[in-house]
């Protein structure tokens, strides 16, 4: 059977992900103090924005990236301190593909730091609301803040209750000023909505323990894979208390889950090892490539006697082994388990980033209620 198992792998995917010299070059910046060090922060490092072993020296970095999309910016040690445009406003994740060894040229315009403070504008909308700043997490032993948002009918109207909808990255989807680059807009979209409603529940990323909390299975550069901790945190505290303390339709039918990249990843996990609490999944720009082979032989092997509906989104603009993954995960889902109802979308020009997601989140939503 392993020997059956392993023949089948091989024949998907390459089994040895090989690491790619990046070199980044910094070809101009504005003047700063000689005891100033630049930094590269990514989603190749958990977005740490000072972390040594990813330093400038003579204004070049060089990183051993796996192929796959990557995401990045430079700071100069702090996030108070990172790059911006030439009038101060805050600029897009850079981003680019690993596919060979490559040098990445870049010019930084502007520092943060350097232009006068912004007042902070928050844009959720009244129906969003924070249910605690520091829930905790026993599994993990930290704190999470945890972000609701109730249906504009729930406090009319008593006796209705609604489904649930989790989602991961809780910073980037109903307020741009918690959001890392951008928010999903996902309240402004259900207020508009004509569709059925929903309480929609997220919950922050743990910041530099975001690489690992989202990651089921251990991994040589990120580390011990935290994601099982992760998922019995939200299927054994989080879900039982929103289904306690709102009028929530509690079963698999009318629980939800999502996310991107690797919130994309550990909502894929959830979908696959708790099918009898999410029926439903979206999973926007999964970051596969971390872990391919092991979430297949997951696959291959998990024989749920239920199996959740999965709605893929991948953008062209994002890599070809970002569609490809997807697609390869998909099929192994829809040959084993035929009955499953399972979606692709592909956007030829979609990128990497929160104002994508937040593009595709109503053919997501309109599907998931259908």
């Amino acid at each position: 059977m392993k020997f059956i198992l392993t023949a089948i792998l091989l024949v998907l995917c390459s089994c040895v992900i090989a690491q790619k010299k990046v070199t980044i070059l910094l070809d101009s910046f504005p003047g700063v103090s000689v005891t100033d060090t630049l930094y590269v922060a990514g989603s190749f490092n958990g977005w740490q924005p000072g972390k040594s072993g990813y330093a400038f020296r003579n204004r070049s970095v060089v990183l051993s990236l796996p192929a796959g999309p990557a995401e990045f910016k430079i700071t100069r040690g702090t996030w108070e301190r990172e790059e911006c445009s030439a009038n101060g406003t805050a600029i897009q994740n850079r981003s680019f593909s690993v596919v060979n060894d490559t040098i990445v040229h870049l010019t930084i315009e502007g520092w943060q730091d350097q232009f006068a403070s912004k007042p902070v504008v928050h844009t959720a909308t009244p129906r969003v609301t924070i249910i605690d700043t520091a829930f905790y997490i026993p599994q993990l032993k930290r704190s999470r803040r945890i972000w609701l948002y109730l249906p504009e009918k729930y406090n009319n109207d008593t006796h209705q209750r609604y489904p649930v909808l989790y989602m991961q990255d809780g910073q980037n989807l109903f307020d741009a000023a918690s959001g890392f680059a951008g928010e999903w807009g996902i309240d402004e979209f259900l207020d508009s909505t004509w569709l059925p409603e929903c309480i929609v529940v997220g919950i922050d990323h743990g910041g530099d323990k975001r690489l690992t909390e989202y990651n089921p299975y251990n991994n040589e550069k990120f580390g011990k894979g935290e994601g099982q901790l992760y998922l019995d945190f939200l299927v054994h505290q989080l879900k039982p208390f929103i289904d306690k303390n709102y009028r929530t339709f509690s079963d698999a039918s009318h629980t939800f889950i999502a996310g991107s990249s690797m919130g994309g990843l550990i909502s894929m996990y959830a979908a696959m090892t708790y099918p009898g609490i999410f029926g439903k999944a979206g999973i926007f720009s999964p970051a596969f490539w971390v872990v391919k082979t092991d979430l297949q032989e997951t696959l291959l092997l998990n024989t749920p006697s239920i199996t959740p509906a999965i709605y893929f989104y991948a953008g062209g603009g994002e890599s070809k082994e970002m569609i490809t993954d997807m697609k390869d995960i998909a099929r192994i889902i829809q040959q084993k388990f035929p009955k499953t109802t399972v979606k692709t979308v592909i956007n030829p020009s979609g990128q990497h980033k929160e104002s994508e997601w937040q593009k595709q989140f109503p053919g997501f939503y309109q599907w998931l209620m259908q």
